[in-house]
């Protein structure tokens, strides 16, 4: 809990305010800030029909001993409720074996003492989904981008992939092994407006409204790159409550992560408003009553920039390791139904130079003897059978002075026996160049004799 530590006290105070009203108190308010004579805050219960007060004293401190116990429970006997009541002491560290015996010693009816710890308060936060990991209530986002394509079935982004390479077809693969993680995310709207003035009147001007979206699992916040902006900010993004989201994909991916946010709504907006002013930073330049040239920078100042929305949902991240023969293949992309965008695509690469691919540098090819992915200058074609073989796993051997490649050790024997078999002019084709050459060097030496004998 070293993180609610970095809260003030009075922060601590009005988070606790949210925590009770989630719990479901009634008329939870605080006392004032000075002379409060042990009484944070101070709320209203429903016990068995009857209303009883709540006198609660928050203790932002790594240790709450038996005499903090003791004061509050004089401020309990001496607050004036028509009707019973009973003390509450919250704190964001831990109470000492005094503090808990002396709690403990006045029992659990009218004027006891309840303590909340750390601990406690953690599990609190489960339980009425508040997240207290920081001390703060994080945003609390129910929805998520779809992460699979409607129609196409949960893993049509692979297997669109897969179509792609040569001498692989998507049918035939096994299905892949997927993760899916949801990475929460932030959408702010913000308007800002701004003139700029000098002594010859207006430089400047703006009235803009600017989107942003934001990666909100890390610190600090940092702006998504444009094709996931896309991806969350589109219109046609279909998104789904995440009850309802766990209970249609618990069967279609092998893990489901879901990462928290970072900060909470406020926190985000506060870093919205910097990054728009820093947006909207602009240097103007203008001539003077006196015809001198000079030079401003205008910067909105945070009065000048309006938030208009804050929109939070998770946008799915999926991770695919397809295993063909030898080989591992990963794909990863981030998805919004029937689009996505790829990160990782380990399939349209060549497992020997790790150049090529059908979006990159030319076309790859699958060798189904080792389940490698290789570029045209890793793949031959195997001479018995006719189909691609890349260079890592073939056999080779000459043949014509020409090397060939074989699946495995048993295919070159049955070629070497056919090879055997084989007609003079037969061998000789096995070669083309070379047999080609030797009848051109034929004709040729043919040439110059019958020109050397005069005929």
């Amino acid at each position: 809990m070293a993180l609610l530590d970095e809260l003030s006290g009075y922060e601590f105070e009005d988070l606790m305010v949210d925590v009770f009203r989630h719990l479901g108190y009634e008329n939870v308010r605080q006392s004032a800030r000075t002379a409060d004579e042990g009484r944070d805050v101070l709320m209203e219960e429903v016990v068995d029909g009857r209303r009883r007060a709540v006198v609660v004293e928050c203790k932002h401190t790594d240790t709450v001993s038996r005499p903090v116990v003791q004061k509050l429970h004089s401020a309990v006997a001496t607050y004036e409720y028509d009707g019973p009541r009973r003390g509450m002491v919250a704190t964001t560290g831990r109470f000492t074996g005094p503090a808990r015996e002396y709690a403990h010693d006045l029992g659990d009816g009218d004027g006891s003492v309840e303590l909340l710890d750390g601990a406690d308060l953690r599990e609190i936060g489960e339980e009425i989904g508040m997240d207290l990991y920081n001390g703060r209530i994080e945003i609390l986002c129910e929805e998520a981008l779809w992460p699979t394509h409607p129609t196409a079935g949960d893993h049509a982004p692979l297997l669109e992939v897969v179509d792609a390479v040569e001498n692989l077809e998507s049918a035939s693969v096994p299905d892949p092994e997927t993760t899916l993680e949801l990475e929460p995310t932030v959408r702010v709207s913000g308007r800002t407006s701004a003139t700029f003035e000098t002594s010859v009147g207006v430089v400047h001007s703006l009235d803009e409204t600017t989107d942003l979206v934001i990666r909100a699992d890390r610190e600090p916040p940092r702006v998504v790159r444009s094709e996931l902006r896309s991806l969350v900010a589109g219109r046609t993004a279909p998104r789904i409550d995440l009850d309802e989201y766990e209970r249609n994909l618990e069967n279609g991916f092998d893990d489901l992560e879901q990462s928290r946010f970072g900060r909470t709504e406020t926190g985000y907006r506060e870093w919205a408003v910097d990054k728009f002013r820093a947006i909207h930073t602009t240097t103007v330049h203008y001539t003077g009553d006196n015809n001198v040239d000079y030079e401003k920078t205008c910067t909105p100042t945070q009065s000048d920039v309006s938030i208009q929305s804050i929109n939070p949902v998770y946008l799915p991240h999926v991770r695919s390791r397809l295993t063909l023969g030898e080989y591992d293949y990963r794909y990863e992309y981030y998805a919004a139904g029937l689009s996505w965008t790829e990160t990782t695509n380990d399939l349209h690469r060549c497992v020997h130079c790790d150049t090529g691919g059908a979006r990159g540098d030319g076309p790859v090819t699958y060798c189904s003897n080792c389940g490698s992915i290789n570029c045209a200058d890793h793949v031959r074609t195997e001479r018995l059978e006719n189909e691609p073989v890349c260079t890592g796993c073939a056999v080779t051997e000459r043949f014509a002075l020409k090397r060939k490649y074989f699946y495995d050790e048993e295919n070159l024997e049955a070629f070497r026996e056919e090879y055997d078999a084989m007609a003079f002019h037969e061998k000789a084709m096995e070669n083309v160049p070379l047999a080609v050459g030797i009848l051109l060097a034929v004709v040729f030496l043919l040439f110059v004799l019958v020109v050397a004998v005069g005929l």
